[in-house]
């Protein structure tokens, strides 16, 4: 067993691996197309981007602005962790967010903010954490 093993690592190599044969046709299909569709939802998530910052730095929250990813990270209040800021957020506000802490290490002292949700929700989600008082 072990010289066909051998012989076909000879002659085996990565040619044909990669990413799955219908996602490459979907890559090839939406790079040949024009983009507006893809203009249309980066325009969407830039507004959600926009809106969510604004309402986390009129209440004090420190972030920065994100240019190529749909989530808003941002340091958390003194006096908090990011598991205790985010059960805080849970329970007072009603919005779901992510503790950096379950990122490993380095995300400690941070939480992650989700882009995803409708407009309409995350403008919600906006207005409860206006309430907040940090």
């Amino acid at each position: 067993m072990s010289s066909l093993s051998s012989a076909l690592g000879k002659v085996k190599t990565n040619m044909d691996s990669g990413p799955f044969q219908a996602v490459q046709e979907a890559a090839i299909s939406a790079l040949d197309s024009e983009d507006t569709a893809l203009r249309k939802y980066c325009a969407i998530y830039q507004e959600r981007r926009d809106k969510l910052v604004g309402a986390l730095r009129a209440i004090g929250l420190a972030c920065d602005v994100p240019r190529a990813t749909f989530y808003v990270w941002t340091q958390v209040p003194k006096g908090y962790s990011s598991v205790s800021f985010t059960e805080r957020v849970l329970k007072e506000a009603g919005v779901v967010i992510t503790p950096g802490s379950g990122f490993g290490k380095g995300g400690e002292g941070y939480v992650r903010f989700a882009l995803t949700v409708a407009t309409a929700r995350l403008n919600e989600a906006v207005e409860r954490l206006k309430a907040l008082r940090l």
